[in-house]
C-alpha cells in the first residue's frame, strides 16, 4: 500500500495570494491536517513571519493550485 505524504513543498511554485490587505506566500501544504504554512508580508513587502492557515480559509483559486483534484 502506498504511503501518504506528510507534506507537499510549495515554495518552488511561488504561489502568492492576499487576504484582507495582507499578502501571503505558500510554503508547505499538509494534506492530513488540511493546513497550509505561509509566509506573511505587509503592504511594504516586509516579512511579518510564518503562519499556519486552515485550508478552508484560503481563496478558491489558490486551493485549485495547491490541491488539483
Amino acid at each position: 500500500m502506498a504511503k501518504k505524504k506528510k507534506s507537499i513543498e510549495l515554495s518552488d511554485k511561488k504561489i502568492k495570494f492576499t487576504i484582507d490587505k495582507r499578502f501571503f506566500k505558500a510554503i508547505r501544504y499538509y494534506p492530513t491536517a488540511m493546513t497550509l504554512d505561509v509566509m506573511e508580508f505587509d503592504e511594504a513587502g516586509e516579512k511579518l513571519g510564518q503562519k499556519n492557515l486552515a485550508f478552508a480559509h484560503i481563496p478558491k483559486d489558490v486551493k485549485k493550485m495547491v490541491k488539483p483534484n
